[in-house]
């Protein structure tokens, strides 16, 4: 396609470019390539005769162009609606005038619906623009002078005695009149270009004074209130964005605030990307009190540009990160592409690479087990509670059946015993039990698209309880008569009742989630019809509910019987009754839980067989005392050989001693010594030597593959399977695992499916990967610690354990937790990397704990765009030699 030649003239004269000069760009610059699709040249003789940023009318501009006033108009106007010039009515005529490309020029094209998504030329033009200019600014601007400017949350510097009236949002908003609300053009950009994060685009802008005349004017925007854009802004930031303005006004000066995010924004690219936050920071800092903080991770998960990550706060006899320093930036040293970020969107860091508190990282779901704790301890309970459901909406539930993997992790496990942090959890969740007391999360969003959850287990819950938080139109759909997975008909109710699992199903059903049960996908109804309904998604979260066979002759004698379908038989209320001498096999929790039931429904003698030695058993320590409590028989190191029978019912068990279990490779290949034999009387057995996944009809006709095992194919951190609506999570994607593992699933599965039914948004881009290491806990220094002893939670009185299906264990009192919460030694604390901050108070918004807050480090205003060259030219010369310095210092050091 021919050069339009005119138009690239313009585009250089809007950079100030004169013809042949050495600035002088050609057809292949992104500023020619956004006008390329819609601007001609006719149109460019007319801008031509323009100045930047001065108004004009088109009687005065038609004798320029030799162009009608009619036709200079006509054009004018259409420029106007392109968004490659403003229109404003001034004293009675309309006024036309150009900006620079950004802020400017570039947004307001792309905020024109009708041309960017006809050409995503536009779209990719603004992107590239920032990629091909961002270079040559980094390192030339003083803080807050850029292009656009942070503005922090106005709450975060309420009391900063040097607090300045031009960092103050409600400023701008009580000087203007006329207001408008726009989508955001970086994320509409990032959307038409399949990279969107995950924040939307709509809504996000607000224009003021004459910059909101013009949206409103050419339909870029809608008129709203002051009311209704103070509203706009809390609402963003409560939504985890911040405040930017545009910066070439003047200080105190500006026509929008934009809300943003790290992981979208294009200016905020250049602080992540070119390591350039100079170019927009704010004149503040963040900085933590590390007395006060207690790693929960809000302010590190919240802040745009990552400047925040956790870390340790106690003494250590090897180096700790205790501060980011960093030697070499912008304005002290030559700026390549080998210092880029390039990848900022997936590779943003949560840890400093000494580790920080093993709780957070252990869990799977990477709770603020620090926050909740202190919370706890200033009985902040409902805070608690609320920081907790950030990544666990059942923690009723965790803390009774949770295999405590943080408590395994537990620094002060080194000292005496560890933190009980299950129980302190238990107790905290005790208060949601109470409906006066209750914690149901507000909704942050309305997106209303439908999406189906297959299974209504712990994985498929947790995913509905975040989608609906999205305010998405969430059906659960479970093919058993009761809801809660193996929650409710895998786990004895004498370990969770269910009236727990219920209290925290109901608080979904507060958020508008819909339940079908009795209802099977694949059988009743199918995927596609449900698609054919209008669900944009589906989770497919169905567990590991079946049992397994172990392969030996007579398994399918009466009285074998699989565990699993043992005990959900047992949680329906189905009349049970095992009289006589019950062999269970297997040594996991379930086997433990399929042995302790068996108790209960009337059996005389249990004993349990597992091929693993004491040391070995996959059960955990606590559920092998409490079946040893109930007189159950666990012999270990011992393989079934085969189940003998008596005309068609089990008589016995014949056993074989097991060398080992395991081969040097620790994969599962047990071995015996045939020759050590033992028969054991049997009226049942109970198989519970792992579980097995039933999908029916579910996949049928759909590209989803399943690995040999059945468990389904997936994307280990989208979750997304070969058929791009479907989506899947807990142990029918894991196998077998527990609780907590299927929760954090959920999550990350509500994530993905939330990025997958918007628009251009990506499945990875600017998401938390989740990557925890914890601290060297052999390094660490501890002294003066308190000696109190851990806490143990009592029994309720009147409840005979080997008879009752009730919850014997007793919940802490607050006493008791008071008492535990101190013992706790706050291993973590978040560092700053006060160079990557950009003053936005985001993270201060998020914090409960009053640990960080803004500093005022610099002093810099805004300076208006005809003021602005002297000021770089001033910066770039300092630069320089700071360069040449550091230079000479580094050469003379050698």
């Amino acid at each position: 396609m021919a050069v339009k030649q005119k138009v690239l003239q313009f585009a250089n004269q809007v950079s100030g470019n004169k013809p042949g000069s050495r600035g002088w760009f050609t057809e292949k610059d992104a500023r020619y390539r956004i006008l390329e699709p819609v601007v001609t040249d006719e149109m460019a003789e007319v801008l031509l005769c323009m100045s930047i940023r001065k108004k004009i009318t088109a009687e005065e501009v038609a004798p320029l162009c030799g162009k009608s006033v009619e036709r200079t108009k006509e054009l004018l106007l259409e420029l106007a609606d392109i968004g490659v010039c403003f229109v404003n009515t001034i004293n009675g005529e309309d006024k036309f005038w150009y900006e620079t490309w950004v802020p400017g020029i570039m947004e307001m094209m792309v905020n024109n619906k009708k041309y960017s998504y006809k050409y995503p030329q536009i779209a990719e033009a603004f992107d590239a623009y920032g990629i091909e200019n961002g270079p040559r600014s980094t390192g030339s601007f003083p803080p807050g002078v850029g292009l656009m400017r942070v503005i922090p949350i106005e709450t975060s510097i309420n009391g900063e005695t040097r607090r300045a009236s031009y960092e103050e949002i409600s400023k701008y908003l009580n000087e203007n009149e006329i207001f408008s609300v726009s989508d955001c053009a970086c994320r509409t950009a990032r959307e038409l270009m399949g990279e969107g994060c995950g924040h939307l685009k709509e809504d996000m802008c607000i224009q003021l004074g004459h910059a909101a005349e013009y949206y409103i004017r050419t339909g870029r925007g809608r008129k709203i209130t002051r009311e209704e854009a103070f509203e706009i802004i809390k609402r963003a930031e409560e939504n985890g964005l911040m405040h930017q303005i545009p910066n070439l006004d003047g200080s105190g000066k500006t026509h929008a605030i934009c809300n943003c995010c790290g992981c979208s924004c294009l200016s905020l690219r250049g602080a992540s990307m070119f390591t350039n936050a100079d170019m927009m920071r704010s004149n503040y800092v963040s900085h933590v009190d590390k007395d006060k903080c207690v790693a929960c991770g809000e302010c590190v998960e919240n802040c745009p540009v990552n400047a925040i990550q956790l870390g340790q706060k106690l003494c250590s006899s090897k180096p700790v990160v205790e501060a980011i320093v960093r030697e070499e930036t912008p304005r002290n040293a030559e700026w390549g592409p080998d210092k880029w970020n390039v990848d900022y969107r997936i590779n943003r860091k949560n840890v400093v690479d000494t580790g920080t508190s093993p709780c957070k990282t252990a869990c799977p779901a990477h709770i603020a087990v620090q926050g909740y704790i202190k919370l706890a301890a200033q009985g902040r309970y409902t805070e608690a509670l609320e920081l907790i459901k950030k990544e666990n909406p059942f923690p009723a539930v965790c803390g009774r059946i949770c295999p405590r993997k943080c408590e395994d992790a537990c620094t002060r496990g080194d000292i005496d015993d560890p933190i009980a942090i299950d129980e302190i959890k238990k107790f905290i969740a005790e208060q949601d039990l109470n409906m006066q007391n209750r914690y149901v999360p507000r909704k942050r969003h309305e997106y209303g698209k439908k999406i189906a959850i297959v299974g209504g287990g712990p994985a498929g819950l947790s995913c509905a309880y975040y989608l609906a938080i999205d305010g998405y139109k969430v059906t659960v759909f479970e093919k058993q008569k009761a809801l809660g997975g193996m929650l409710t008909l895998g786990i004895p109710s004498f370990r969770l009742e269910k009236e727990v699992v219920n209290a925290e199903i109901d608080i979904l059903k507060e958020l508008g989630v819909e339940f079908k049960i009795g209802v099977e996908v694949g059988k009743d109804v199918t995927l596609s019809q449900l698609r054919e309904q209008g669900y944009k998604a589906f989770y497919l979260a169905i567990g590991a509910q079946a049992g397994r066979k172990i392969g030996v002759e007579g398994e399918e004698a009466e009285g074998v019987i699989p565990g699993v379908e043992f005990v959900r038989n047992v949680n329906l209320g189905k009349d049970i009754n095992l009289k006589g001498n019950v062999v269970v096999i297997g040594g996991g929790n379930v086997a433990i839980d399929v042995a302790r039931n068996a108790i209960r429904v009337g059996a005389t003698k249990v004993d349990m067989f597992c091929l693993e030695s004491r040391d070995e058993m996959p059960a955990l320590q606590e559920e092998i005392e409490e079946a040893i409590s109930e007189h159950i028989n666990i012999n270990n190191s011992w393989g079934p050989k085969r189940i003998v029978t008596e005309n068609g019912k089990v008589i016995g068990v014949e056993f074989k001693k097991c060398l080992s279990v395991f081969d040097e490779n620790r994969r599962f290949n047990p071995t015996y010594d045939e020759n050590d034999v033992k028969f054991v009387k049997a009226d049942y057995v109970l198989l519970s030597v792992g579980q097995s996944i039933d999908w029916g009809n579910i996949l049928e006709g759909s590209k989803v593959e399943l690995n040999p095992n059945k468990t389904i194919k997936a994307d280990p951190f989208t979750y997304q399977t070969g058929e791009p609506d479907i989506f899947a999570g807990g142990d029918s994607y894991t196998g077998p695992r527990f609780a907590i593992d299927a929760i954090a699933a959920g999550k990350q599965g509500a994530i993905s499916i939330h990025r997958f039914v918007q628009p251009g948004q990506s499945l990875v881009n600017g998401r938390d990967r989740r990557e925890y290491h914890e601290l060297d806990k052999s390094s660490v220094e501890l002294g003066g610690y308190d000696n109190t002893p851990r806490q143990r939670p009592g029994h309720i009185n009147g409840i005979n354990a080997k008879e009752s299906f009730k919850d014997a264990r007793a919940t802490f009192t607050e006493e008791q937790v008071k008492k535990e919460t101190n013992r706790c030694l706050g291993c973590g604390a978040a560092i700053v990397d006060e160079f990557m901050c950009v003053g936005c108070g985001q993270c201060t918004t998020k914090c409960k704990f009053d640990a960080i807050s803004l500093v005022r480090k610099y002093d810099n205003e805004g300076v208006s765009l005809e003021k602005l060259k002297p000021v770089v030219v001033k910066n770039v010369i300092k630069r320089k030699g700071r360069i040449a310095v550091r230079k000479f210092q580094k050469l003379f050091t050698k």
